[in-house]
């Protein structure tokens, strides 16, 4: 393709971003992630090749991990279509091109020359935008940090509390590439039995710096062609998750909840942990989601993980399972702020009233899943977010209106579980990439106590477990909102 062309397919994958909840007023909950829309923009038009797509990408993700300051730029030049409005597909990718990838004005010109599959003419006002950005870089010392970080405003503050002094290295960390991770499956092999294959297959991998079982991947490899991918004896998982599933602490024997399962990555580590022996429940409310679980269980040589369709977090199967497992892991919706290297369009479709709704979602959860756990037996809660709503302070609320459990210390957690000590203080892990090195993760830990510890709370416990009766028949009507 010539230059042009891919310029071109560049400004119409981003209009498609756009269709599909990525524009002005999207919403995390409902937008659908960029490289689903991504992928589904390329099978349409087979006739861009490999290299091609990768250009295309390139283009439209550098415009996603720098967005705040290309429209920092663009407001500053005052070439913006119309006064108040948000910059165009078109306009932002004027920009990427000349402070991103550096090209003259000359350059640009010459791409946008309205031949066929190629964007058309510059304007007047486009060829001053142009001319005004030429010879700047992406950086300025006007810029405010939120803007220097690409991330929206109204999350600094609480970034600034989660991050403290170290803020300008995690944000700068989140902007980076994510590296590829992933997790040698017990049941098949061990970590230098994979990483020796991976080198075999010309695919230079290392140990994880923290998790046991996980390996670190140099490049952007296509692992769907390799036999140990496709015979199971890898996964793609990034360190942090793995971590959140160690933590779990199952074992073979024990019956393990996996309560927001999604497409099933902590439960095919959690049934490797318990070598197919025991029971693993992985229960989700969208039948897709446990349907691609299925195929990575089959893969993996796993048999043990039963799948449960929920209608919402209240279905009455909790209630009949009360007390029943000896693990529960509660990986819960939440704004995904930790993932943002592999997902850089999720900073721009979340807003404050998404997270309100998420903060209130994940201490339903955790309520309900509570139930399931059994006298000894601990909850798990998982976030990949940074937010100190969702993570600390969702924990601590659930401790004080939770008599029954007990927050276990993380390192004693980590002894038993992933062995050494941990790479955190406190009670709880909190994982960053600019320190760790992962994804941003938090997990906290929680044991019920013995029964005759919490005759004090009992009363409490029946007036909770009384509510959540009288909402099971609602929350299993056809019409219940998906929440895990």
């Amino acid at each position: 393709m010539k230059a042009g062309a891919r310029i071109e397919a560049a400004i119409a994958l981003l209009d498609a971003l756009a269709q599909h909840g990525h524009g002005p007023g999207a919403s995390a909950r409902r937008a659908a992630p960029a490289d689903a829309v991504a992928n589904r923009f390329f099978r349409t038009r087979r006739y861009i090749g490999a290299k091609d797509r990768a250009t295309v990408a390139g283009l439209v993700y550098g415009v996603l991990r720098h967005r705040a300051q290309l429209d920092w730029w663009l407001a500053r030049a005052g070439a913006l279509a119309s006064e108040g409005a948000p910059p165009s597909a078109r306009e932002r990718i004027l920009a990427a091109l000349a402070l991103i990838e550096s090209r003259s004005e000359a350059a640009i010109g010459q791409a946008f020359d309205g031949s066929k599959f190629c964007p058309t003419a510059l304007k007047p006002v486009e060829q001053r935008l142009v001319r005004a950005l030429a010879g700047h870089t992406l950086s300025h010392p006007d810029q405010p940090p939120a803007v220097r970080h690409n991330v929206p405003a109204w999350l600094w503050p609480a970034l600034a509390e989660r991050f403290g002094t170290e803020i300008e290295r995690e944000l700068a960390a989140l902007a980076e590439l994510a590296p590829l991770d992933l997790r040698a499956n017990a049941l098949k092999t061990d970590q230098r039995a994979a990483q020796k294959a991976l080198t075999q297959a010309g695919i230079p991998a290392a140990p994880c710096r923290f998790a046991p079982f996980g390996l670190r991947a140099r490049g952007r490899p296509n692992l769907s062609v390799l036999d140990l991918f496709q015979d199971g004896r890898i996964e793609v998982q990034d360190e942090g998750s793995q971590l959140a599933a160690a933590l779990v602490g199952a074992k073979p024997g024990m019956r393990v909840c996996d309560f927001c399962a999604g497409a099933g990555g902590k439960s095919l580590a959690i049934a490797a942990a318990m070598a197919n022996k025991g029971v693993v429940i992985a229960c989700d409310t969208s039948e897709r989601r446990l349907a691609g679980a299925t195929r990575r269980l089959r893969r993996a040589g796993v048999h043990n993980v039963e799948r449960r369709r929920l209608a919402s977090e209240r279905d009455p199967w909790v209630k009949r399972h009360a007390g029943g497992f000896d693990r529960v892991l509660v990986d819960t919706p939440c704004s995904g702020t930790g993932t943002w290297r592999r997902n850089p369009d999720a900073r721009w479709t979340l807003d404050p009233n998404d997270v309100a709704e998420l903060t209130a979602l994940q201490a339903r959860l955790l309520d309900s899943a509570a139930r399931l756990v059994k006298p000894g037996g601990r909850l798990v809660y998982v976030t990949c977010s940074l937010l100190p709503d969702e993570n600390e302070r969702q924990a601590e609320a659930f401790a004080t209106r939770s008599p029954a459990f007990r927050t276990l210390p993380i390192a004693d957690v980590w002894a038993e579980t992933v062995g050494g000590r941990a790479p955190a203080e406190g009670p709880y892990l909190k994982l960053a990439p600019g320190r760790h090195g992962t994804d941003g993760f938090f997990v906290a830990v929680f044991e019920r106590v013995a029964e005759a510890q919490v005759d004090t709370a009992a009363g409490a416990t029946a007036k909770d477990d009384a509510r959540a009766t009288a909402t099971d028949d609602e929350a299993s009507s056809p019409g219940a909102a998906e929440t895990c």
